[in-house]
């Protein structure tokens, strides 16, 4: 199984950038790599709580991405099951939002992942939905 890992500095509370990851309102405004539209997202946020995502691509094709929390710690931590429906293996998530001087560091785990190709397809979309995370809340 393969790790990724992909960081972001941004100018933002970790409060601020936990609820933008953790509602279903902000997360649809900010979800997706480039030319993909979150057309929904739903989230119970407590552990052993789901959330569904959907993402439209630009042939109209839509795909959930769906899982469980595992560990939730406002405004620090996140770490959630990853899979896209209809798979039936999971890989995990950990979001970890550290506080540095007036930013935050977005710090992305992604384990699990099966092959390298899947992996450079993760980090593609983690590094956009990044860009669009911090576009969102410095508009806020």
């Amino acid at each position: 199984m393969i790790t990724l890992e992909v960081r972001r500095l941004i100018r933002a509370t970790p409060q601020q950038l936990f609820d933008a990851w953790t509602q279903p309102a902000r997360l649809r405004q900010w979800w997706g790599p480039t030319g993909v539209e979150c057309v929904d997202a739903e989230v119970d946020l407590r552990v052993g709580g789901r959330y569904r995502i959907a993402n439209r691509f630009p042939d109209t094709r839509v795909i959930w991405i769906v899982g469980e929390f595992e560990q939730i710690e406002p405004p620090s931590l996140l770490v959630y099951t990853w899979r896209i429906e209809p798979q039936t293996s999971s890989e995990r998530v950990t979001v970890r939002f550290e506080r540095q001087a007036d930013a935050t560091e977005v710090i992305v785990l992604h384990e699990r992942i099966a092959d390298r190709m899947a992996r450079d397809q993760h980090e593609h979309g983690w590094r956009d939905c990044l860009d669009g995370l911090e576009a969102l809340v410095r508009v806020s």
